[in-house]
């Protein structure tokens, strides 16, 4: 009987102090996540804080980000990449600064004003506009808007 006693008791004891061992390993498991946590938390400090003061196009785009611009701001930087992005299916055919008569047949395009260039957009648009190449630019311009067609002409005249 003695015997049984010890060897229950002894069962007890390996079988808690099994138990304490997994929550003392649970918990410095724990211990180490948050100290991990908090070292990238400490990267990512210096990290952004490096990004904020690099002098990069992206830098500023994410300085601008972090603090709103006003509106007006916003839609001239969406239009500007809006125009680019636009342009390029126009320079397939006038070249990549507007330099090239689009199938050897139209005017070039680049030096033209802002008004001169909405204006034949908008005429191409609405057939008011256009010599050998109406009929293409025609599907073109009609895929654009007003905005766009603004953003296009203040792109093009920068060419």
């Amino acid at each position: 009987m003695k015997i049984t006693v010890c060897v229950v008791l002894a069962l007890l004891l390996v079988g808690c102090s099994e138990d304490a061992k997994k929550e003392v390993k649970k918990v410095e498991v724990q211990k180490v996540a948050e100290v991990k946590v908090a070292e990238v938390q400490k990267v990512a400090e210096v990290k952004i804080a490096e990004v904020k003061t690099a002098v990069t196009p992206q830098a500023v785009l994410v300085q601008k980000i972090m603090k709103p611009a006003p509106e007006s701001e916003v839609k001239e930087v969406v239009a500007s990449i809006d125009a680019g992005a636009l342009y390029k299916s126009c320079s397939a055919c006038h070249g990549a600064n507007g330099d090239k008569p689009a199938l050897g047949k139209s005017k070039l395009i680049q030096g033209w004003s802002v008004v001169q260039v909405t204006d034949s957009l908008n005429g191409y648009k609405d057939g008011t506009y256009g010599g050998a190449m109406k009929s293409i630019m025609k599907g073109q311009a009609s895929k654009l808007d007003d905005g766009q067609i603004k953003a296009l002409g203040e792109y093009i005249s920068k060419l």
